[in-house]
């Protein structure tokens, strides 16, 4: 297979743009580096199967030959790169989506379309299944987040019934690994950098909002799973094992052992209360669940990042 893959130098890209070599396919990348990281994919760079774009997705793009899927993952995606760049991340997701949606039909290729548990926005359904339509404030600061994914979907949905597109769409859950971008604000990367360094762990709210927290090795598989299979709407991807805020704070601070205190902050405007998929489909339909404890996917994760932490001091 030749796949375009945005958002290769990111975070879950980066992992996904491994495990798709692996299998014999030819990746194309495309990144505009403003929240990826070229160090991510840079043991890619002499990959006979790999070829890297910078490319900023809201501009037309032909990478030449012929392209067997266009994978879209392309966006900011943890709360402060999206509130620091709002209009960026909202056309990413609309007007990047439909540069990509008309290369694949160019291309008589599948799409494929990373959406992201925030559509479900503050939900008052739990666990969230996907037939649930979400509680988004429309207006508020994480709207160009939320309100882009979910018309990044709409937008998927409507090639899929007009121009017979094969699509593919996923709703990923908060996900941690390697690679991750340590001062990416993300609930698992700042309690883990904050705790490495000794500093107070930021802790918003009373710490008792939840997060449903999967492996990035979990997720790889399930999209791989979903690639295999004719299944054209959404499918919740993440680990129904749900958590309070404080306790994953607690889990972090022992396994890194650190001595940090713990700093209470407001809770951000809109902040989801609580987080949990329900995964039925993706257990019905791919044969998938998450594998990974929750423990040991931390452990590797702080691994990474302690040295990656150290290799920054030398620097």
């Amino acid at each position: 297979m030749r796949i375009l893959l945005t958002g290769a130098a990111g975070f879950i890209g980066s992992h996904l743009s491994r495990r798709l070599l692996s299998e014999g396919a030819e990746v194309v990348g495309v990144d505009n580096l403003c929240t990826g990281r070229a160090r991510n994919i840079a043991s890619l760079a002499d990959h006979p199967g790999f070829r890297f774009i910078e490319h900023d997705v809201t501009q037309v793009i032909d990478p030449g030959g012929p392209l067997d899927w266009v994978m879209h993952f392309a966006s900011p995606a943890s709360p402060p790169k999206y509130l620091a760049r709002p209009t960026e991340t909202l056309r990413v997701n609309g007007e990047g989506t439909y540069q990509l949606l008309e290369l694949a039909v160019r291309k008589h290729a599948q799409f494929f379309l990373a959406s992201t548990s925030e559509v479900y926005g503050d939900p008052l359904v739990h666990p969230q299944v996907e037939s649930y339509w979400g509680n988004v404030n429309p207006n508020g600061p994480r709207s160009v987040y939320d309100e882009a994914k979910r018309y990044a979907e709409a937008l998927t949905m409507s090639y899929a019934r007009t121009a017979k597109l094969p699509v593919r769409v996923i709703r990923i859950f908060n996900t941690f690994g390697p690679n991750m971008d340590p001062n990416d604000g993300r609930v698992v990367t700042n309690f883990i950098t904050q705790a490495l360094e000794g500093a107070p762990m930021t802790l918003y709210g009373d710490g008792q909002q939840t997060r449903s927290l999967q492996y990035v090795d979990d997720l790889v598989e399930g999209i791989v799973r979903l690639m295999r299979v004719n299944w054209q709407t959404p499918v919740n991807l993440g680990n129904p094992d749900e958590h309070t805020v404080a306790d994953i704070a607690s889990l972090i601070r022992t396994l890194t052992g650190s001595s940090s205190s713990v700093r209470c902050e407001p809770l951000p405007t809109d902040d989801p209360r609580r987080r949990k998929p329900d995964i039925s489909v993706a257990k019905e339909v791919l044969g998938w669940e998450p594998r990974v404890h929750l423990r040991d996917g931390l452990e590797r994760t702080i691994a990474h990042f302690r040295a990656e932490l150290a290799e920054q001091a030398c620097a």
